[in-house]
């Protein structure tokens, strides 16, 4: 269910908050707190430049306007989808999952795997503010994502839940009623592939009659003096023996 409905938008939800995401950290860290720049852990020249840091945390927004620009083209695209129940929600989760993802991947790459810059270049313990980052404005914002769309799934569950067993019940029911051998004497036998019309006819009785064959020999109506004697047909080549008399029915496709 929640991958129709990141194809519904087109993921253009999830663009979003990978976007506002990168927005976040770029303005609030690189810009008014001023605690690293994307570059600040690259001490080599020209990456310690303080101009060549601000042109790196320039050329970040950039592709973060890029990511941004794709989501809303993609939600452009998909905005009838918006009029559908439950859109507004099903875009917000997928927004919170794309800001959360943000910084699970810069954490992951950045901080951790290239070591281009932490989250605090002035403390003495880094890591304890990488792995508070990462919890608040990562994991937990992708878990209130899931959250939501777990909500609406329960939700829809609760309404359609009792469709399932509804239809079972209806498919047992009709297979049972279709599979009965009524007093008029009248079945359909279907043939088993190979199974040759000759055995069929075998295990007839004397008095039984032929009412409808089909061009191939694959489908019978009989008229049995003893219907409840129709299922020792199995034996006989039959896949299956139904008290149905309408050969144009479910087994007419069966050709020669």
């Amino acid at each position: 269910m929640n991958v129709l409905r990141l194809q519904r938008f087109g993921g253009a939800g999830f663009l979003l908050g990978f976007a506002s995401g990168g927005f976040f950290d770029g303005i609030l860290l690189h810009q008014i707190l001023q605690w690293h720049h994307l570059l600040s852990a690259v001490p080599s020249a020209p990456f310690d430049d303080l101009r060549v840091q601000i042109l790196a945390d320039g050329a970040f927004h950039g592709v973060m306007y890029l990511v941004a620009a794709v989501g809303l083209w993609k939600l452009l695209r998909a905005h009838r989808a918006l009029a559908a129940p439950g859109a507004g929600r099903d875009l917000a989760a997928h927004a919170l999952i794309g800001f959360g993802s943000w910084h699970v991947v810069d954490g992951v790459l950045s901080h951790w795997l290239l070591g281009i810059h932490r989250i605090r270049m002035d403390v003495p313990n880094p890591l304890f503010w990488d792995l508070l980052w990462f919890t608040l404005f990562g994991i937990l914002f992708i878990a209130g994502g899931v959250a939501l769309l777990r909500q609406r799934a329960a939700a829809e569950s609760r309404m359609y839940g009792w469709v399932a067993p509804l239809l079972a019940v209806a498919a047992l029911t009709a297979g049972a009623f279709a599979a009965r051998m009524p007093d008029n004497g009248s079945v359909t036998v279907v043939l088993r592939p190979g199974a040759a019309p000759a055995d069929l006819l075998k295990g007839l009785d004397e008095d039984a009659r032929v009412v409808w064959s089909s061009a191939g020999g694959e489908v019978w109506v009989l008229a049995l003096e003893r219907p409840r004697d129709a299922y020792r047909l199995y034996a006989h080549g039959a896949l299956l023996v139904s008290g149905t008399v309408l050969p144009a029915g479910c087994s007419a496709w069966i050709t020669s």
